[in-house]
């Protein structure tokens, strides 16, 4: 969760958009971006794809035996 959290952050500062701001713009409560940010592990799919859209990604699988970066 660490590696979601960090990309959206990372690039929600990228374009200079409060938690509030980008919430609004990407159609979702002020919540769901902070628990996302927050690594929050109870997140709902579907928001979170919403949140990615904005800069082009979704969820998708990913190997478990791939060392995890922090």
């Amino acid at each position: 969760m660490n590696q979601l959290a960090n990309f959206v952050k990372q690039r929600r500062k990228e374009v200079k958009l409060t938690q509030e701001e980008f919430a609004e713009r990407a159609g979702v409560a002020l919540t769901v971006i902070r628990k996302i940010e927050q690594g929050k592990t109870s997140l709902n799919l579907d928001k979170v794809n919403q949140v990615l859209a904005m800069f082009g990604h979704e969820v998708g699988p990913v190997a478990i035996n791939k060392p995890r970066e922090s």
